[in-house]
């Protein structure tokens, strides 16, 4: 049978023709997919063959979130070759008929606007669903990591976005991920201010406790042969990787410190802290070469440019972001456009004036540093302030923890504390639903307008497991507590709350079955088929040394002047004889 498929490509041919089939012939082979008859090519002189079965074109054809770059890779590989004989590029219109000449972001060097990664494609979700404070790419771009809360690795894959395995990594809430720049090692930080080494096949060779306080953040060195932690303690080290132990200790900071980068070039350490300050230090002595001033609140997030390396860009709680020359060691921009606090950024791999920021309140907001606002001049202002070039600002439900982009640049991932993983790639060309959904006008207006059904199947299934968690949650709040007794008795109406109390059974009365047990005991004794029981306490013994008997218990509850039917004032201690 075949196997038919809308695979949705980022920049590449899509089908969605029901007729690809397969087909055989002479020795053998399939006939291709994407042959409207359904011919075979291939080995054995197969083709000419139909589909398998009739197609119910009743039936819609279920789409897959698959975003594949082969094909817009391959095309772009062989348009760079006919650009250096002297050809240009050829220009994308904004129709759905260019969307098979999409190109990779490194084909529009000179146009970042191509890559703002605006439409929502898909969210995963763990079975056991726990906030995510980490989201990491493999090297290759293969595969998405994800560290949540529970100390939990989740991988999950890159085209199709679907679950692949999990893993217990840490005892605790995992704070920071980091490949190195050969992408032969992972290091991990955890609640607990310890750092793991994993292998490319997750396993675990080296533990180390590095600091008392939960790390916030960890980086490499150019040459991977060292990193450097940032902890709560308000401290950073600088380890040795292959030995594993501490060489220098950068301390300046007056509070925690929530942020760390290591220059991708250079021998420069960038931290940020809840001080409110940006330092730089000397990685080589241990002395810090300048400070930067400007924010007012906690630095959530400081990341040096990647591709240049000539900027550097801080966010703090303060609801903007800076963005620093290194050169002049001054800020230059100011991104504005959040209503909250910032909690992370996240520079372009391809393009140097593309950035990304998330707020604590969901917020998705895109910025483009090299265009400035109408009626400025950029050289004629100390710094300029900028909005957003796009903004999603219902990405989220809750804050994003961290955000990265593919190494190609064309999707990005976001991980919130709403415990979901969203992907997020540029619009094909001619599409403009992404811009209705209810990540940018919110669930009411998407609704109203179509692009949100509200009672789907999948948020039907959301709201009932809600539904289900609190009402499991209310009967538990309603069963009594181990050693707690209920409220009342049965048959007896009003009756307060005694622990312990529990009605006797009638004096001289027999237990169902077991006729008169006190004689039948008595008999047990007598015959020695049974040990004597031993005597009572001290203090329950009648005379003197014995206190003179217990006390007495406790009265019952009266219930309108008299003892409720089926008690019986008890005996005093002295009054109940003891079996021979």
């Amino acid at each position: 049978m075949a196997r038919y498929e809308d695979r949705d490509r980022d920049g590449g041919t899509y089908n969605q023709d029901p007729s690809a089939g397969s087909g055989s012939g002479g020795g053998g082979g399939t006939g291709g997919g994407y042959d409207k008859r359904g011919g075979g090519g291939g080995g054995g002189g197969g083709g000419g063959g139909e589909r398998d079965g009739p197609y119910n074109r009743g039936r819609p054809l279920h789409r897959r979130p698959v975003t594949d770059y082969g094909a817009s890779v391959g095309k772009w590989m062989m348009k760079r070759r006919m650009n250096w004989r002297g050809q240009n590029i050829d220009f994308l219109r904004p129709a759905p008929g260019f969307i098979v000449d999409l190109l990779p972001p490194a084909a529009y060097l000179e146009n970042p606007a191509s890559s703002l990664p605006t439409k929502h494609i898909h969210a995963s979700l763990n079975k056991i669903k726990h906030p995510i404070n980490v989201v990491k790419w493999t090297p290759e771009g293969r595969r998405l990591l994800t560290g949540s809360s529970s100390g939990e690795f989740t991988l999950w894959n890159g085209m199709g976005f679907n679950f692949e395995t999990i893993m217990q990594a840490h005892d605790c809430a995992i704070r920071v991920c980091q490949y190195s720049h050969s992408g032969d090692w992972l290091l991990s930080g955890d609640q607990d201010g310890t750092v793991k080494y994993w292998q490319p096949n997750f396993n675990n060779v080296k533990v180390l406790d590095a600091h008392k306080e939960p790390i916030r953040d960890l980086s490499f060195s150019p040459t991977d042969a060292k990193f450097v932690t940032a902890s709560d303690d308000g401290t950073l080290k600088i380890w040795n990787f292959n030995e594993g132990v501490e060489e220098r200790a950068l301390t300046g900071h007056g509070w925690d410190v929530k942020s760390v980068d290591w220059h991708p070039t250079k021998g420069l350490i960038v931290s940020g802290s809840k001080d409110h300050l940006v330092k730089l230090w000397d990685p080589r002595t241990s002395r810090c070469l300048t400070t930067l001033h400007g924010h007012k609140n906690t630095i959530s997030r400081s990341l040096f440019q990647p591709t240049r390396g000539d900027l550097l860009a801080t966010c703090a709680r303060d609801q903007t972001c800076r963005i620093f020359d290194l050169r002049a060691m001054k800020d230059f921009c100011v991104l504005r456009g959040h209503e909250k606090d910032i909690s992370t950024l996240a520079w372009h791999p391809i393009h140097p004036a593309l950035i990304s920021t998330g707020g604590s309140d969901g917020a998705l907001n895109h910025y483009l540093l090299d265009e400035s606002p109408q009626g400025v001049n950029a050289s004629h202002t100390s710094s300029t302030i900028i909005h957003p070039a796009a903004s999603i600002p219902f990405a989220h439900e809750y804050a994003i923890w961290s955000m990265e982009y593919h190494p190609l640049g064309h999707i990005l991932c976001s991980g919130s504390n709403d415990r979901i993983t969203r992907f997020w790639t540029r619009p094909r060309p001619g599409e403009l639903d992404g811009f209705r959904d209810r990540h940018h006008i919110g669930d009411e207006a998407a609704a109203a307008m179509g692009t949100y059904d509200r009672r789907g199947r999948r948020n039907r299934q959301e709201e009932e497991e809600e539904e289900q968690d609190e009402a499991d949650a209310l009967v538990d709040q309603k069963m009594p507590l181990p050693g707690q007794q209920p409220q009342g008795i049965p048959g007896f109406p009003n009756m307060p709350n005694m622990p312990g109390l529990v009605p006797p059974l009638p004096m001289g009365g027999a237990v169902p079955g077991l006729g008169d047990l006190s004689s039948t005991l008595a008999g047990l004794f007598n015959t020695g088929k049974l040990p004597p029981p031993p005597p009572p306490p001290p203090h329950l013994q009648g005379g003197p040394g014995g206190g003179g008997g217990g006390p007495p218990p406790p009265p019952l509850p009266v219930v309108g002047g008299a003892i409720p039917p089926g008690f019986f004032e008890p005996l005093h201690p002295h009054q109940i004889s003891a079996f021979p």
